[in-house]
């Protein structure tokens, strides 16, 4: 296995821009402000290392793809219960 602790990770979009790159020998950078639910295609982005002392950089090779998690709703909150003949309504914000 190749030594990557004086490498930089640095990710692509599929039109070639830099969206982001770790810090010399951190091997993860995260792609973020995609919306929930994004389907992302394998290719859409690229990744490659580049050597952090002469900067040249190896060949981009397709991520593959992932879709966006959607997060749950927040929990409820001021949550109220009032008793009724056969039971309770419960109220929450």
């Amino acid at each position: 296995m190749a030594d990557r602790s004086k490498d930089i990770e640095v990710v692509y979009d599929k039109a070639g821009n830099k969206i982001g790159e770790s810090e010399v020998g951190v091997a993860s950078v995260a792609v973020t402000g995609l919306a929930a639910g994004t389907v992302v295609a394998d290719g859409d982005y690229k990744v490659t290392f580049k050597d952090s002392v002469t900067g040249l950089e190896s060949e981009k090779v397709d991520v593959k793809g992932w879709t966006v998690l959607t997060p749950a709703p927040e929990a409820p909150t001021d949550v109220a219960s009032t008793a009724t003949d056969d039971g309770a309504t419960v109220t929450a914000k």
